[in-house]
């Protein structure tokens, strides 16, 4: 399984274009649109530095270019090529938790010759360890105040964009984030056209159209399947108003959209009901008590390091219906 690719991205994608953010991701989805980034690590004092955000089962992989095509001048270095991206999370994934940067970067001296070839390691090391170093500043960054709102999101990616040419210099950029970046900025303006109430209906399908246009044939192959999981997403919400029973959920999806993706759309319900029904337990525990050492001992019992990333912003999202309607 190749590690946090295709899926996890364009799910990612969907979630911006349904209006929701990118922001309560655990960790920085590779490849794909990465839908403007997701977080980071945040490293509180004490607090360890999680492994990539690819699944936890993802076993690490070797380096090895993917077929896309490069970007800018990128291709003409062999460790600037596509796949760069995927190869340093894998990198990082093999590596585990960490308490701290450093620890990660050592870990990461190991393993670097076990996910590049001999003449790119030195060289692949050294942007790793800058890599690491990427993701704990982006983990630093702020969540807009309204997820659904465009103006927040450009911010946010603007400063997103800020830091990563911090760390990487052009080539590198290319490499790591160029591809991604064309679609990112064509969900971007897909929402703000949508929100735009200065715009009459038809205005509204030309510029969409426009937008669209200006994007190459893999950005619109992308576009049209993060177009799909938006679908399945609608769907599943629709199916939580109702109270929609498991069984009809998968007779429809299996119709819909084949047995294979009804059972892996079975499989991300269990997986938001356990991670909704923790966090529900986490939320009446913050509510009865102010206790840090309590709560924090409570956060270390039902999440993972990496899942502990996400609870602040999923209780923040979940806060945000109740606050607009006063």
């Amino acid at each position: 399984m190749k590690p946090a690719t295709g899926v996890l991205a364009l799910a990612a994608c969907a979630l911006l274009a349904a209006g929701a953010l990118w922001w309560t991701q655990a960790g920085e989805p590779s490849g794909g649109t990465d839908a403007l980034g997701a977080g980071a690590a945040r490293l509180a004092p004490g607090a360890t530095v999680p492994h990539s955000g690819g699944p936890a089962d993802a076993p690490a992989e070797p380096w090895r270019a993917s077929p896309r095509a490069p970007q800018g001048q990128a291709h003409s270095d062999p460790l600037l090529a596509p796949g760069l991206r995927d190869a340093l999370e894998a990198l990082l994934h093999a590596a585990g938790d960490a308490p701290d940067p450093e620890t990660l970067k050592q870990r990461l001296e190991a393993l670097a010759g076990q996910h590049f070839p001999a003449e790119l390691s030195t060289r692949a090391l050294a942007l790793a360890r800058r890599y690491v170093d990427y993701r704990v500043a982006l983990g630093q960054l702020k969540a807009p105040a309204d997820l659904t709102d465009p103006r927040g999101l450009r911010e946010a990616m603007e400063a997103r964009q800020k830091v990563r040419r911090q760390y990487f210099d052009a080539d590198e950029y290319d490499a790591l984030f160029a591809h991604e970046a064309e679609l990112d900025q064509y969900m971007l303006a897909r929402l703000e056209i949508e929100r735009n109430t200065a715009l009459t209906p038809a205005q509204k399908r030309s510029a969409l159209q426009d937008a669209e246009a200006g994007l190459g044939a893999e950005q619109r192959a992308q576009r049209a399947e993060a177009v799909a999981h938006v679908g399945a997403a609608q769907q599943t919400a629709a199916f939580n108003a109702r109270g929609t029973d498991d069984r009809t959920r998968h007779a429809e999806r299996s119709a819909q959209y084949g047995e294979e993706a009804a059972q892996r759309l079975a499989q991300l319900d269990q997986q938001e009901n356990d991670w909704q029904s923790r966090l529900d337990q986490y939320q009446q525990a913050r509510e009865a008590t102010q206790d840090p050492a309590r709560l924090q001992q409570l956060r270390n019992q039902l999440f993972s390091p990496q899942e502990q990333l996400r609870i602040d912003a999923a209780l923040a999202l979940r806060a945000q219906p109740a606050a607009a309607s006063h």
